[in-house]
């Protein structure tokens, strides 16, 4: 089964090791219209390359990475002569980002702010299953904004896991979101059996946010490795 490393990192202090990001993440830092976020971005980016080089020994500025079909990162170069790269996924949202780290199977997590300040309603209207909206109606109204958004974390992790991000419709799947529910992957269409070829998680998270991880795999329940980048 899967062991995966889960790395927690604080976004808003003194940026280390920005000089090893690429020009290409240095171009995407420069798109933010607000200095914080972009600050947030290369805090994270410069994090995700100091924790993947200490696993493959490599100097965080010598990392490449390359793409897939629909734009899911993942480490190339110098992977090229069969070594086999660990997969990863990045998430961060406000003060905090997630890293997964996975040697056996893909991985996407997902880490979301829990808001009141904006209609969760029309939101899982437009992109949540009957099956979820239904659920979240039966949830009790000062705890809907928390199902909604681990509704949403878990919803993300699954489409990074796939590597098929936005492109897969958001009510094509359903996932547990009821307080109390363990995580799962309740069901996936047109494909009913890639369900169960998935693990969902939800993750340690700060309070104030909802955090989910996705495996293409079995993951046993002690098999979630948690650290802090220091």
């Amino acid at each position: 089964m899967a062991r995966v490393e889960i790395w927690r990192i604080a976004l808003d202090r003194p940026a280390r090791g920005a000089e090893a990001l690429s020009d290409d993440e240095r171009a995407r830092a420069a798109r933010f219209h607000f200095e914080r976020d972009r600050v947030r971005f290369i805090a994270a980016h410069a994090a995700m390359r100091a924790i993947l080089g200490r696993r493959v020994q490599r100097a965080p500025e010598e990392l490449r990475f390359s793409t897939g079909p629909r734009g899911k990162p993942a480490l190339a170069s110098p992977f090229e002569s069969g070594e086999r790269a660990p997969r990863f996924n990045l998430a961060h949202s406000g003060e905090r980002a997630l890293l997964a780290i996975c040697d056996s199977f893909d991985v996407g997590v997902d880490l979301e702010i829990i808001r009141d300040d904006f209609d969760h309603h029309e939101v899982s209207e437009h992109f949540f299953s009957p099956r979820e909206r239904a659920a979240l109606a039966a949830v009790a109204p000062e705890l809907r904004a928390a199902a909604f958004f681990r509704c949403w974390a878990g919803k993300e992790a699954f489409i990074k896991a796939t590597g098929d991000g936005l492109y897969r419709p958001l009510d094509s799947f359903d996932v547990a979101l009821a307080p109390g529910e363990p995580a799962q992957l309740l069901a996936t269409r047109p494909d009913a059996g890639e369900a169960a070829r998935f693990t969902l998680r939800d993750l340690q998270a700060d309070a104030g946010y909802a955090a989910a991880l996705c495996v293409a795999g079995p993951l046993a329940p002690d098999a979630v490795i948690y650290s802090t980048l220091d």
